[in-house]
């Protein structure tokens, strides 16, 4: 059983159609992975998508779901730029309404803006995780936008009842994962650039397996290389279980999973 909490079927505009998709799908099942969590078309409308641009990208996000219910978990994408009704309607619509399990945050402001909270405050008031896009700003600059790991942990000491998942562990690197050891709603996924030796033991040994979420970021990554990664790490049975499905299915309320 393997659950891939970090993919975007539909990337940079590709044809959401389900002839498009459906090899992505195929891919996912011959390597065992059962669900996938589709966090929607990041890079089709830019930095900072429009509330239509946000419906259009979740919508695409909800066909997925339409198409195939039993393999793909859909997340709500959002904007913290646009305003509190706004963000409300599409939650509703996402969520309460067509069963998507998360809200998911891109580079539209950084993640200690203020104006993230009235989003941090739905997924409370809901109960769902929010993924966040997350980068070593050391490493790739701009914090205008891009949210460094620094800023997760203001977000969780802000909001210490929403389930925060920091993405992209590779490229957060060690320093992410010190940053926001002391916050046990942060976990964090390992997508983020190719694999390297050492990482996913040190992420387990300073934050325990149970904050450890498998993601691939697929299509920009590959499958076979992004569950190398778990596959070949240094850990027990058990952890790279909690790693591959386990937290997930906690964290998404999927099987009511308490080990």
């Amino acid at each position: 059983m393997i659950i891939d909490f970090h993919t975007h079927p539909c990337f940079a505009g590709s044809p959401a159609t389900k002839e498009a998709i459906s090899p992505i799908i195929a891919a996912a099942k011959i390597h065992g992975i059962e669900q996938i969590v589709a966090l929607g078309d990041v890079v089709r409308y830019g930095i900072s998508p429009s509330p239509h641009e946000i419906r259009a990208i979740n919508d695409d996000t909800l066909a997925l779901m339409r198409w195939f219910p039993d393999v793909v978990i859909g997340f709500c994408h959002l904007n913290p730029l646009h305003d509190e009704a706004f963000i409300d309607e599409e939650t509703k619509r996402c969520i309460t309404d067509n069963g998507m399990r998360g809200i998911k945050l891109e580079i539209s402001v950084n993640g200690r803006d203020r104006r993230v909270n009235k989003v941090l405050e739905r997924a409370e008031s809901l109960g769902v995780p929010l993924l966040q896009h997350a980068w070593d700003t050391t490493i790739i600059g701009d914090r205008r936008h891009q949210t460094d790991p620094a800023d997760v942990a203001v977000m969780a000491r802000r909001f210490p009842r929403v389930n925060i998942v920091m993405a992209h562990l590779t490229a957060c690197g060690l320093r992410g994962v010190q940053t926001v050891r002391d916050f046990p709603n942060v976990y964090m996924d390992t997508s983020g650039s190719q694999p390297f030796s050492g990482i996913i033991e040190y992420a387990v040994e300073h934050l325990g397996a149970k904050r450890i979420l498998y993601g691939s970021d697929i299509p920009i990554r590959d499958f076979p290389s992004q569950l190398g990664r778990i596959t070949g790490a240094k850990l027990q049975p058990e952890q790279k279980e909690q790693i591959l499905h386990k937290n997930a299915e906690r964290l998404l309320g999927l099987n009511a999973t308490t080990d």
